[in-house]
């Protein structure tokens, strides 16, 4: 049997989680790691950001894209953590859903720091 569509039931879908929670940052993958982790996942809980997220590449740099309701919200993560913000227009379709065609806008996200 051929399933088009691979979610599991109740799972939140990349065009659920954009209209129900618009306002996007994006962080860098290798600064989500070991206490950073830890400090991220409990700021984006009390935040409110929604359960899921998803990532993109920009070039070879990998980041984590975390999803709000609130842009209040998403302003107090972005400048907390130094993240870029993410229009989901702006992520490619198809076999290149991951890749993010017009960010980041900050070349300080690109280098690592």
């Amino acid at each position: 049997m051929f399933f088009t569509d691979m979610r599991r039931k109740g799972e939140l879908s990349p065009a659920a989680i954009d209209r129900g929670w618009p306002y996007q940052v994006a962080l860098r993958a290798d600064f989500v790691v070991g206490k950073n982790y830890e400090l991220i996942e409990q700021a984006r809980h009390n935040l409110g950001a929604c359960p899921r997220g998803h990532s993109v590449r920009r070039g070879e740099v990998g980041f984590v894209v975390y999803c709000f309701s609130d842009p209040i919200n998403a302003d107090i993560f972005m400048q907390k953590f130094k993240g870029e913000r993410f229009d989901p227009k702006d992520r490619g379709r198809g076999d290149r859903w991951w890749e993010w065609k017009a960010g980041p806008q900050s070349s300080a996200l690109l280098r690592r720091e």
